[in-house]
């Protein structure tokens, strides 16, 4: 069976999307997912999500990993399913929309190509020595660094990915450069095993960590650079909470096509 598949980025987070609207998703072969997901033997993409359809909310986004396994929340996939909504005719400038860290909303322009998502609330931020620790839909390590650009993020992402603490569960890991009037964040993601080009629940956790290690507070807004371009996290923070979470960014479409099921 043929099965028409779009590809979209967001900062170069890039993602497999399918239409299943009209029917419920079940039977997935995880491992024709991580091929469809292969850059060699498939489409290529750091994850693939479906765009189901749900009684209290426009659409369920159902995201996998480029590993073939269901995935915790994707803040980039979140932003470029809702720009496929959009695309698809589902929305126009607004949605509420369900995730698997539950329901979502969301702002996109009129051209379809910014996305405003609405995450997670959160209060509760640990350390792990000098880094931070917090779930934001995905668990997140983030750690302060200089001279980020010529990091080595692969291994030494890799390997706090697996170490003792992390390994069973699995976990994000986030190395920020304080640049003063942006952050500079790379992310080695659980579930790709690699470095990505962006990642949206990650720069969310780095800029909530870095208000708290500041000790910011009030609206704030903050810019973030990763390798595939620009993003900003918007929030409230009352010293203890962070509320009114906002991941602001890109989400394109890059290209359509057929795949064989």
């Amino acid at each position: 069976m043929n099965i028409h598949f779009f590809k979209y980025q967001g900062a170069g987070n890039d993602f497999i999307l399918i239409d299943h609207s009209a029917s419920p998703v079940k039977d997935i072969d995880y491992e024709w997912v991580k091929k469809i997901c292969d850059r060699r033997f498939g489409v290529g993409g750091d994850g693939l999500m479906f765009l189901t359809s749900h009684p209290d909310y426009d659409f369920e986004m159902l995201y996998f990993n480029s590993d073939g396994r269901p995935g915790s929340m994707c803040g980039n996939g979140g932003r470029c399913i809702v720009a496929f909504a959009k695309h698809l005719g589902i929305i126009d400038k607004e949605t509420n929309f369900l995730a698997v860290d539950g329901p979502h909303y969301a702002k996109i322009s009129a051209e379809g190509n910014w996305v405003e998502l609405q995450m997670i609330d959160i209060d509760t931020i640990s350390r792990d020595g000098e880094a931070y620790v917090l779930n934001t839909g995905s668990p997140h390590y983030v750690a302060r660094m200089e001279n980020l650009a010529t990091y080595d993020v692969y291994h030494e992402g890799k390997a706090i990915r697996n170490n003792e603490t992390y390994k069973k569960e699995g976990i994000n890991v986030n190395f920020v450069e304080d640049k003063g009037d942006h952050l500079f964040v790379r992310t080695f993601e659980r579930g790709v095993e690699d470095e990505t080009y962006a990642c949206g629940t990650g720069v969310t956790a780095v800029a909530l960590s870095m208000a708290l290690h500041k000790q910011q507070s009030g609206h704030l807004k903050t810019p973030v650079k990763v390798l595939g371009g620009d993003l900003s996290v918007e929030f409230d923070h009352n010293g203890r909470q962070f509320t009114n979470v906002f991941l602001c960014g890109p989400a394109e479409k890059v290209f359509e096509g057929e795949l064989n099921w």
